[in-house]
């Protein structure tokens, strides 16, 4: 292989690195402690769990992971091998705000009487609604087991687990119907519809003359 087509491929390959850097997102991730208070069918309780929220692209949004780990709350009796299901709001900021539900699914062992249950890791889907840095931060979570629902509040006022640089979803824009006017596009529409409107001025010169002519003709006869 020669010199020029070694350079030419190693700056190909430059440029696309960079194309790629400057394509990947901007995220910070921040594993925080939660101070989960939980109001339970027996009374209230409480535990600290730490939490990790990830995000990965799919499609125009994102898939959301929440990671318990450390267990929260507990049951005053075993809790069967499906019998507790967990689900959880994250809570958004900065750019964009609202909430996005996650949900996982029920628990794969038995869980003893009074001992933390621990959470299986929860997901669900974030769409960008704004553009811009947005935050990610650990929501209410609820616990329902045994035909009861437990609810649990975080009281110390976490802060995010995840901060991510998003693009809102763009949808087509039709363009304006404005009466009375011709659509106009661009240059190259604009010189052909000149371009029209010249032949047309220059094909009525024309019959002008030639009427002029005949006109002539006819009065000189």
């Amino acid at each position: 292989m020669s010199y020029q087509k070694r350079t030419a491929l190693s700056l190909a390959a430059a440029v696309a690195g960079s194309v790629v850097l400057m394509a990947a997102p901007a995220a910070h991730a921040s594993v925080q402690d939660v101070d989960y208070q939980c109001q339970t069918p027996i009374g209230p309780k409480g535990a600290v769990s730490p939490i990790d929220i990830k995000a990965v692209k799919s499609g125009s949004g994102y898939q959301l992971t929440m990671t318990f780990q450390k267990g929260v709350s507990s049951s005053p009796v075993e809790l069967g091998k499906g019998a507790m299901k967990p689900s959880a709001l994250i809570k958004l900021g900065g750019a964009d705000e609202g909430t996005v539900a996650v949900s996982g699914p029920p628990n794969a062992a038995a869980i003893p009487a009074n001992t933390p249950i621990k959470i299986s890791d929860l997901s669900g889907t974030y769409t960008p609604k704004k553009s811009g840095k947005v935050t990610f931060t650990a929501g209410v979570l609820t616990i329902k087991a045994l035909g009861t629902t437990t609810t649990c509040t975080p009281k110390n006022n976490p802060k995010p687990s995840l901060e991510l640089d998003v693009a809102a979803a763009t949808g087509s824009q039709s363009a304006p119907s404005g009466g009375g006017e011709l659509p106009r596009t661009g240059p190259l529409d604009s010189a052909v519809a000149l371009g029209t409107l010249g032949g047309t001025v220059l094909l009525s010169g024309a019959a002008g003359v030639l009427w002029l002519t005949r006109r002539g003709q006819r009065t000189a006869s």
